[in-house]
Order: structure tokens, then C-alpha cells, then sequence
């Protein structure tokens, strides 16, 4: 197979990849519009993101004016550009008495009425007292309205309620507006729960809009917040950094470090969509971006096509924990632990590490086992011309990293980070960007923020709810009380052993743990990882809380867990964009996706029994951390080699049983699991050794490494 050649039909040119991104990515499925509509808007989201740029570098306004500006135009343009009932590629431009310019009326009025209830907040603030006509309209300030609001608060805040959970489903689907709809529900009929934990005193829709409408909960919460600050900002450098040519670069760099091993393209894939996760907070776009290279030089080499989708969709789907920049759930993430950002980052190092320690193993020990090399050497860039052509693509990154871990705020790095990009952008030698190139990369930037605004703003909303009932406290009760429950009975299950491995409180631990990671799954199926995040992590946090495990390994639990739903089907986007360019099934692609991530199925649960490995917690000490990712990183690698079924010759289905289980069980941060562990190992690896011996001496030397 390795001899194979790819055909024209495996190549991906910009445009197919444009369309594979469309078709995964709901928030990219925008309706053709009138040209004139289409240059204005085009115009708007450039001065949109200008807007953004300009005042994070003098000066972010008011929480108020700011995040009502930002939702206001995020609005207007949802409603503007995603149709109701979404539409299918080619379809035409509606044209009706009912249509202004391609856009239904009624979207007009809805976008309209959008930006009045989201600046209605900024212009009340201080109060006023109009006359005109011998009718007066007043309106106190808002400090004297908080409690008790004005019957023009909640006609505004409904309007604003609705429409933020019309705009949700028509960029990311129905999902997630069920899901809010569920908590408002809960909210306003807590005396008719089901369960008697469930139940509370309800609250009227008056009070419903006082928390879900005034800041500084719900809406224009933490979520809206750091959306239209922090999330806006590092995608719009991210789609600047790309017109440079920095993903290019990454591309480059990878095939350089990596090309020449054993398997070399799917290595190449791995890091280079580690790197290009750095700018890219979309796991699709990484796909689309990377894969549309690696997947046909995967196939090329002889790799079954599902495995080579699957294995750019499980480290595609890692870039959202790498750091040094994160996915935007990471910085929400330093919000609420009101940890520096840089902190974040540390204690993601090792547990992003172990993601990719998971992918590299299964890459490499398929490839021995189809016999497959690298690169030839011919097909290698030299790292020489690779730099002197690309290094001033790397400046504006470094720029904002050094502004980042300098103590700023995130929006200031990114400020400088696009102020870099620009001007080196404009006066490269070796690849000059034009201004007309940077405008079109500040419109499509911000073009793809809308999606995530809105979802921010939906998200809010269960914010305010958890925050208004004591949700979050009632749900991590029934999670513990369930998962001490189930720890009996396995606790007296084990005590016929000679000796503990579990405690009962391992293993109530491990249940609840268990139980948050297969809600985020089934939920994370049509939620966006950030979205995901934020609700899931109020029930985690009481729960976990209640076992001892530390704030901030709960909340890297839930971000773990919630990207892995990226490529756990039968809901994985990540790994049917990545089908669609291998061409392959995309349930055996999302399959081999969900295998390949099994570091970052378990490291998440090696984190939460052994906090020590997130770096940044107090109580660090080297004796332990080093104890602790030496086992887990050996269990993954156990675990792989079972996946695979070969390390250095094919194993028997028991064996590979025998050592999964192993792998396991190293992971677990107990000594006598660890004593099991390693014992599992001893006859798969006798095994390996003499089936090798007994290969080499009947067939002459094994394919080489």
C-alpha cells in the first residue's frame, strides 16, 4: 500500500475545503444575500472588528455600552445573514414582496429590535426624563431599577430573551436552546419539580428578567463578557496570522521535525495541528486547514482512510487545550477561578501533553504494523529556507505571547498581536499582504465570532438560572449521593481482596467523575465546547468540591470532556469534516477519532486523583508529579499498543485485553493499582518479544521502524 498514488480526486483544493467547512461548521451556513446587502455587510464587519481592535488597545468602554454594542451588531447581522430554516448549498436569493435585499422582513424587524433592547441598558443607565407632546416618559436610573424593573425593562429583556435563543438555534441548531429553555422553564415552575431536591419557590417573570437582563448576570454576564473581549479578539489575530502565513508555517516546521519518522505524515498531522491550534479556537477549521494536506499524505502512504480522518480530527480536536493559546473556554475558565491566565496555561501542559502522547503512540505502532515509513528524504523541506522564508510570519505570535505571560489583559496581547501582524504583514519582503487582504481578514474574523457571541449570550442565561435557584448545589448533590450509593456496593465487591486498591472515596470519586464525563458527551452533542463548559462546570464544581478535588482540576475535567464530545459520535463534527476529505465513513472515522483520544480519556481522571500534575496548585512537589506522569504516561502507552494490537509483533485479542487493562490501571494514582498494572504487562510483553524473535529468525528482518 505504501506504493500507492493519490489521485486528483484525493486532492483538496481551497474552495472544496471552503465548502467541507461550510457543511460541518453550522455557525459558517450563511444565506446568499443582495449584492448591495452583501458589500454592506462585508463593510459593516470590518469596522465591527476595527471597533474591537481600536478600543482594546485605548480602552475597553463600559461593561454596559461595550457588550451592548457588541451583542447589538452580532444580532443584527445573525439575523441578517442565517435563514430560518437554513438553506442548502446553491440556493438562490429569496426574492419576494416579503424580502428586502435577500432578508425577510420579519429578520430585518427581529434584527432591528435587537439592537434596541441590547443598548437599551446604556442609554437608561443614568435614567431620563423626556416631554414631548404633553406626554412624559421617565425612566429612573438604573442602580434604582435593579429588583424592581420597569415595565419597559421587561418588555425589552423578553424581546431580548427570545431573540438570543432564536439566534443560537439558527447558528449552532436546537440543541442548546432546548437546553436553556429547560433551565427558564425550571426557574419559573420550581414548585412543580419532579424531584423533591428539585423543587423551590419558583420566580415570576418580572424577576426572571431582573436576573436574566441586568448586568452583571445572565446576558450580559461573564460569558457575553469575555466573548466580546477575549474570544473576539484572538479570532480575529488568528485569521490575520493566517493571511501571513503562519499556518503554512506550521505545516512546514512539522513536516520537518516529523516527516522522516515512522509514519511520517500522520506525525506530521499530529504536531502540525497542535501548532495550528495555537490560532485556531475551531477544531473544524483546524481539520479543514491542516487535513486538507495530511489526510491525502496519510492515504498516499498507505493508511486506511478512516484512520487517517481520525487521526486529524482527534489532534485537531487537542487544540483547544495546548498551550500557549487556548480555546476561548480556557479564558472563561481564568474568570472564574480569577487565576491569571498564564496559570491556565501552565497547568494544561502536561494533560495536553498526554492528548498527544495518546495520538502519536497509536500513529506509530500502526504504521509498524502495516510496515509504513516516512517521508522520503526528497520530499522534505529543508529547515534552512523554511525559516529565512517564514520567520517574520512568527513575530506577531510571539509579540502577543510575550504580552500575554507579561501580566496584561488578553485583549492587550491580542491588540498587539494584530498591530504586529499588520505591519509586518505590509512590509515582508518575502510575502507581503496587501491592505485589502488584512481588510478581508478583520471581516472574516469577525464574521466568525458571530456564532460564539450568541451562544455566549443563550449560555448566559443558564448562568443567571443556576445563579438565581441554587441549581448547581442541588445537582452536584444528587451526582455525589448517586455516585456514593454505587461505591458501596463496588467498595464491598473489592474488600474480598487481600489488600485495598480503592478507597471509598477513589471510588465515589471515579463514579462521579464518570457521571459528569458522560453528560458532557451526550450533551456535547450539537454544544459547543465553550457553551458545554460553562454549564456543565456549575454542576461539576459543588460535586467535586464535596470529594476535595481543587477548582481548577475540576474545570480542566469539564473542558477535557467537553471537546472530546468533539469526536464521539454519533454527534462529531470535528470527525465527519475530516471523513468528508478522506473520503471515508464517517462513523468508522469518528470510531478511529474516539480511539485515538484515549489520552485524553484518561488523563482527565489522573488529574482530579492527583492534582499535582496540573503544575500550579499548592502542595507541588516533584516526588509525586514526577511519579504520577511517568505512570500515566505509561499507561497510555500500554493502552495504545492494545488499541493497535502490535508493538513488535501481532498480539492475541486476550493479550490485547490484558494489556489495556494494565494501561488502566497505571493511570490510577495508587501504588497497589499501579503493583496490577505493571504485572498485566509482563505476558503481553514476553509475547511481543518472542513472536519478534521467531519472526526475525522464519522471515528475515521485520519491516523497518
Amino acid at each position: 500500500m505504501a506504493g500507492n498514488t493519490m489521485s486528483d480526486s484525493d486532492m483538496i483544493d481551497a474552495r472544496r475545503a471552503k465548502e467541507i467547512e461550510e457543511q460541518f461548521e453550522s455557525e459558517r451556513r450563511t444565506r446568499p444575500v443582495a449584492p448591495a446587502l452583501t458589500s454592506v455587510v462585508y463593510v459593516f464587519l470590518a469596522l465591527f472588528a476595527l471597533y474591537h481592535y481600536i478600543t482594546a488597545g485605548i480602552g475597553i468602554p463600559i461593561d454596559h455600552w461595550h457588550m451592548g454594542f457588541h451583542l447589538s451588531g452580532v444580532m443584527l447581522l445573525v439575523f441578517l445573514l442565517y435563514p430560518a430554516r437554513g438553506r442548502k448549498p446553491g440556493a438562490e436569493t429569496a426574492r419576494s414582496r416579503f424580502h428586502v435585499l435577500g432578508v425577510p422582513v420579519w429578520d430585518w424587524a427581529a434584527g432591528v429590535a435587537c439592537v434596541l433592547a441590547a443598548l437599551w441598558i446604556g442609554v437608561s443607565w443614568e435614567g431620563f426624563d423626556l416631554k414631548w407632546l404633553g406626554i412624559s416618559f421617565d425612566v429612573v436610573q438604573q442602580a434604582l431599577r435593579q429588583g424592581a424593573p420597569a415595565d419597559i425593562d421587561v418588555i425589552f429583556g423578553t424581546i431580548l430573551t427570545v431573540l438570543v435563543l432564536e439566534a443560537t438555534r439558527r447558528t449552532v441548531g436546537w440543541v442548546l436552546p432546548i437546553i436553556v429553555i429547560c433551565f427558564i422553564l425550571f426557574a419559573l415552575y420550581g414548585p412543580y419539580m419532579p424531584l423533591q431536591i428539585l423543587k423551590h419557590p419558583g420566580v415570576s417573570w418580572r424577576q426572571f428578567i431582573n436576573n436574566i437582563y441586568f448586568p452583571s448576570e445572565g446576558i450580559f454576564g461573564i460569558a457575553l463578557w469575555i466573548a466580546s473581549t477575549v474570544v473576539f479578539h484572538f479570532v480575529l489575530f488568528g485569521a490575520v496570522a493566517q493571511r501571513m502565513g503562519l499556518g503554512q508555517l506550521f505545516v512546514d516546521v512539522s513536516t520537518v521535525l516529523a516527516g522522516r519518522f515512522t509514519g511520517g505524515p500522520a506525525k506530521v498531522s499530529v504536531v502540525s495541528s497542535a501548532l495550528f491550534g495555537t490560532i485556531s479556537g475551531s477544531a473544524v477549521a483546524n481539520v479543514v486547514s491542516t487535513g486538507a494536506l495530511t489526510i491525502p499524505n496519510m492515504k498516499r502512504l498507505g493508511y486506511q482512510p478512516h484512520f487517517a480522518g481520525g487521526v486529524e480530527a482527534a489532534a485537531s480536536a487537542g487544540g483547544q487545550v495546548t498551550p500557549p493559546i487556548m480555546g476561548a473556554a480556557a479564558f472563561i475558565m481564568a474568570e472564574y477561578l480569577k487565576m491569571p491566565y498564564s496559570s491556565i496555561a501552565l497547568a494544561a501542559v502536561i494533560p495536553a501533553a498526554m492528548h498527544y502522547l495518546g495520538v502519536l503512540v497509536i500513529v506509530h505502532f500502526e504504521a509498524k504494523r502495516l510496515g509504513l515509513k516516512g517521508f522520503a528524504a526528497a520530499d522534505i523541506p529543508k529547515i534552512g529556507p523554511v525559516l529565512a522564508r517564514g520567520w517574520p510570519s512568527i513575530l506577531p505570535l510571539a509579540v502577543l505571547l510575550y504580552v500575554l505571560f507579561s501580566g496584561y489583559t488578553p485583549y492587550m496581547a491580542a491588540f498587539w498581536g494584530i498591530t504586529v501582524a499588520v505591519l509586518v504583514g505590509l512590509f515582508n519582503p518575502m510575502r507581503r499582504v496587501t491592505p485589502r487582504e488584512f481588510v478581508d481578514a478583520f471581516q472574516e474574523g469577525a464574521r466568525s465570532t458571530l456564532a460564539v457571541s450568541a451562544i455566549c449570550a443563550a449560555v448566559g442565561i443558564v448562568i443567571g438560572v443556576v445563579s438565581l435557584t441554587g441549581l448547581a448545589f442541588r445537582l452536584g448533590f444528587m451526582v455525589t449521593g448517586a455516585a456514593q450509593d454505587l461505591a458501596s456496593y463496588f467498595h464491598a465487591a473489592f474488600s474480598v481482596l487481600p489488600w485495598e486498591i480503592f478507597t471509598l472515596k477513589d471510588i465515589t470519586l471515579f463514579l462521579s467523575m464518570v457521571f459528569i464525563a458522560i453528560s458532557c458527551i451526550l450533551m456535547g452533542a450539537g454544544v459547543p465546547t465553550t457553551a458545554l463548559y460553562i454549564m456543565l462546570v456549575t454542576v461539576a464544581q459543588p460535586a467535586f468540591s464535596n470529594l476535595g478535588v481543587p477548582p481548577l482540576a475540576t474545570h480542566m475535567f469539564v473542558l477535557f470532556y467537553g471537546i472530546i464530545s468533539e469526536v464521539t459520535p454519533p454527534v462529531c463534527t470535528s470527525a465527519y469534516a475530516a471523513a468528508a476529505i478522506a473520503n471515508s465513513n464517517p462513523w468508522k472515522t469518528g470510531a478511529a477519532a474516539f480511539k485515538l483520544s484515549n489520552g485524553k480519556i484518561m488523563v482527565p481522571f489522573v488529574f482530579c486523583y492527583s492534582p499535582v500534575m496540573l503544575l500550579v496548585l499548592p502542595g507541588w512537589n516533584w516526588p509525586e508529579f514526577l511519579e504520577t506522569t511517568t505512570t500515566c504516561a505509561l499507561g497510555i502507552f500500554m493502552l495504545g499498543i492494545a488499541f493497535v494490537g502490535y508493538a513488535r509483533a501481532p498480539m492475541p485479542m486476550v493479550l490485547r485485553i490484558m494489556l489495556g487493562v494494565g494501561g488502566v490501571l497505571m493511570a490510577v494514582p495508587s501504588r497497589s493499582a499501579e503493583l496490577v498494572g505493571l504485572a498485566l504487562a509482563i505476558i503481553p510483553g514476553v509475547q511481543q518479544i518472542l513472536a519478534s524473535r521467531t519472526a526475525r529468525s522464519g522471515s528475515g528482518p521485520p519491516a523497518a521502524a
